[in-house]
């Protein structure tokens, strides 16, 4: 298997090509980076003599019979899947095609209610009757987390008649839970099991004390690669799982959603990252954990955060203090040329690579400066979190997308649409988790959460929101 694990089939094609000294009179338009913007020629043409199309010896994406077969096999063979394919618009178009394949019109999907936007735009385009199952509120952490494995086993015993069960694993935050209990229980009552897995590629590594849904038995998962792993951005796998999953309906939706022009720096930044994890030693583990600890290390002394535990290594989370602005605390490591992954209203989050990228010595000189100048920063009047903005209860939507399309759409201010039937989505972005539902009945502590949060400065999609959104007109008689 190891030596197997060496080969990069696709990469090598592609750089065989490349190094023949070949004449482009084919796509694409810059012809090996011959033709391009002086400005940044240079420092694009290594990279674009690498922008290939399907010329002989490269494969077909959408009909691999070649050297992206070979790589996509390998992929399986390293993530222990049946199949695994290739995706180069993202884990969203994985999301998309995995819902669309495994549920019709009218079935009833059981999904957690803080799941990532391309969960619900994939239920949307299936036109499934989604069933939301709570998130449970973590007091300590003061953030939401996955719903509670009994939330997930009465919602499953309840709705017997459910086609699926779409669960993220792990969250944003990295932490997991019993996830192999849930999939055994799904399993029993003939429920397919559907997991969101973008944050955990990496988690294929034997050396993490976490494992992937993948080996745990979910029936078809996504990963996105970039994410978590050596990958170009929009570089992620599916991988199928059981025959549960039908892979000719699969195959068809793919080809649907993906770019019919698929991106070959993408496909072979996915041939490299599995290459990658797959010759990941264990003296490489050894010396990320030495080198995390040492991270994680430099950012707990101070009296303006508290430095959270996760299950993932990689994921460094700070949660600033009472009266603590989270957004000038970011703009401090901002200052400091670090850059978090996502801010929240009490967050902080950093994710840490498969190899160090920065001295700890250095970054503890950073950390300081930052705490020194937050001794004499204005400490702003705490609010408390009183705001519990998802239904607590497990809920269906108030109207089917069915019935969504024939409904008229309506301005409301913010003060006006409680209790009003949203027809947009409203999510603060990353991490792209709605905050409103389209189809979702309009809740006052959501409202005052989303206004806060505008105060905050924080990033909301749509843009331009701060004074209401869409609803549906659903007044009688019309």
């Amino acid at each position: 298997m190891a030596n197997k694990q060496n080969q990069t089939p696709l990469y090598q094609a592609i750089k065989d090509f490349k190094d023949n000294n070949n004449v482009s009179f084919h796509v694409p338009g810059h012809k090996n980076g011959e033709i391009f913007g002086s400005k940044a020629k240079k420092q694009f043409q290594p990279f674009l003599q690498m922008d290939l199309t399907e010329l002989d010896g490269l494969d077909d994406l959408h009909a691999p019979e070649g050297v992206i077969q070979e790589a996509q096999e390998l992929a399986a063979d390293w993530f222990q899947s049946n199949y695994t394919y290739f995706l180069v618009n993202g884990s969203t178009v994985g999301n998309l095609a995995m819902i669309l394949a495994t549920c019709d019109p009218g079935d009833q999907v059981l999904v957690q209610r803080n799941c990532h936007k391309s969960i619900l735009h994939g239920m949307e385009l299936a036109g499934v009757q989604p069933i939301f199952l709570p998130p449970t509120y973590d007091k300590s952490y003061q953030r939401y987390r996955e719903p509670s494995v009994a939330t997930m086993k009465r919602a499953i015993d309840t709705y017997r008649a459910a086609k699926a069960i779409i669960l993220t694993y792990p969250d944003y935050f990295g932490d997991t839970f019993p996830l192999k209990e849930v999939i055994d229980f799904a399993h029993s009552c003939h429920i397919t099991v559907l997991v969101d897995e973008a944050h955990g590629c990496h988690f294929s590594l034997p050396y993490l004390s976490v494992s992937s849904a993948v080996k745990l038995g979910a029936d078809i998962v996504v990963h996105s690669a970039h994410k978590m792993t050596p990958a170009l951005t929009m570089a992620a796998y599916l991988h199928v799982q059981t025959s549960r999953v039908d892979r000719q309906k699969l195959s068809y939706y793919l080809q649907m959603l993906q770019s019919s022009s698929p991106s070959y720096p993408i496909m072979a930044s996915l041939d490299l990252a599995r290459y990658y994890l797959a010759t990941y030693t264990r003296e490489q583990s050894e010396e990320l954990f030495t080198y995390t600890e040492k991270v994680r290390n430099c950012f707990i002394d101070s009296d303006d955060w508290i430095l959270e535990q996760s299950n993932d290594p990689l994921k460094l989370c700070l949660r600033v203090k009472e009266g603590v602005s989270s957004q000038y605390v970011k703009q401090l490591f901002e200052g400091e040329k670090l850059y978090p992954e996502l801010t929240t209203d009490k967050h902080i989050l950093f994710i840490l690579g498969l190899e160090p990228t920065i001295d700890p010595v250095i970054l503890k000189e950073k950390v300081k400066r930052i705490t020194d100048k937050l001794i004499f920063s204005f400490k702003r009047a705490t609010i408390e979190d009183k705001y519990h903005y998802f239904n607590e209860d497990i809920t269906p939507l108030v109207l089917s997308y069915a019935d969504m399309q024939h409904q008229k759409l309506e301005w409301c201010r913010w003060d006006d649409a409680i209790g009003k039937i949203a027809a947009e989505a409203i999510l603060p972005y990353p991490p792209g988790i709605p905050f409103i539902a389209k189809g979702e009945e309009i809740r006052e502590t959501t409202v005052k959460k989303i206004k806060e949060l505008f105060e905050q400065k924080m990033n909301f999609q749509p843009s331009n929101r701060e004074k209401g959104l869409y609803i549906y007109d659903v007044t009688e008689g019309e």
